[in-house]
């Protein structure tokens, strides 16, 4: 029989209010990539390093890109609001968003939400998943709220380290924790998932941090997702290789270092190399 997922129900009382929740929630299997849509002031954009200052704009249509993801295969998309993460208005990108949503598409998402009611809007507006980051690490007790509301395939944390110092503030704070040591805390208070960027690699395509992002995952016990470097499909195959869940790629695609087709079929040819290597049936042929 094959398994669907499960029926989670819920009702939790917070600041007056009762959140109830009765969701089927199918379970991801498999590798996932992710095409980023970074957003500032309505426009797609990279940033090297994160730095504000050294940006790239990639298109002034954020929904006819995502457009373009979905018409080469694209499930999912991480999009990121850059302006919330600043603490700068971020009202040209809230519609882009909505835009985004349009497209049915399941979008993963981030970027300066820092309350329960900013992680509600998100989900209501119709994201799939909410990205928390610097709002993880400045008020604990939020994530501890977000974990009795809402499931861990619906709240998730963005861990942004530079030399293994986990970042806040759109990176520009240094936090003085250790990726790791965040990892099992937030472990601990029941967040299953998280995005692991390695900031030094990020919009450079320098190649992604793969032993560092494998390790947060066997310290931690968290499902983690790579992203940050990816320079060819050669990243996607070691990330979908190591047994981590998914991998963003953001400047390769748009600078047409591969295809995003490229990358999908790159990361289902390992992982069907990687099922036929572990099998049990390999030994008798």
């Amino acid at each position: 029989m094959q398994k669907l997922g499960v029926l989670c129900v819920s009702a939790v009382r917070f600041s007056g209010e009762v959140f109830i929740k009765m969701e089927f929630m199918k379970e991801q299997q498999g590798f996932t990539v992710y095409p980023a849509i970074d957003l500032r002031g309505g426009k797609v954009v990279r940033l090297a390093q994160g730095d504000p200052r050294r940006q790239t704009v990639y298109g002034d249509d954020p929904l006819e890109m995502a457009r373009r993801w979905q018409a080469e295969g694209a499930s999912w998309l991480h999009v990121v609001n850059l302006d919330g993460a600043f603490g700068e208005t971020a009202s040209a990108n809230e519609i882009a968003l909505s835009e985004i949503l349009q497209t049915g598409l399941k979008v993963q998402f981030g970027g300066g939400i820092r309350d329960i009611s900013g992680i509600q809007r998100a989900l209501n507006a119709g994201i799939s998943r909410v990205v928390i980051g610097t709002a993880a690490i400045e008020n604990p007790s939020l994530i501890d709220v977000a974990m009795r509301i809402y499931s861990p395939e619906k709240v998730i944390v963005g861990i942004d380290a530079q030399a293994g110092s986990v970042k806040t503030r759109g990176w520009k704070q240094d936090s003085k924790l250790d990726a790791v040591a965040l990892g099992r805390r937030i472990y601990a208070q029941g967040v299953r998932w998280c995005v692991f960027t390695d900031i030094e690699r990020d919009g450079v395509s320098t190649g992604v941090n793969i032993p560092a992002t494998v390790n947060l995952a066997r310290e931690t016990g968290l499902q983690v997702i790579a992203s940050g470097g990816v320079s060819s499909l050669r990243d996607v195959e070691a990330a979908a290789r190591s047994g981590l869940p998914g991998i963003i790629i953001g400047r390769a695609l748009y600078e047409g270092a591969f295809t995003l087709r490229a990358a999908l079929d790159s990361a289902k040819d390992t992982g069907q190399k990687k099922e036929a290597d572990s099998s049990p049936l390999r030994g008798s042929e």
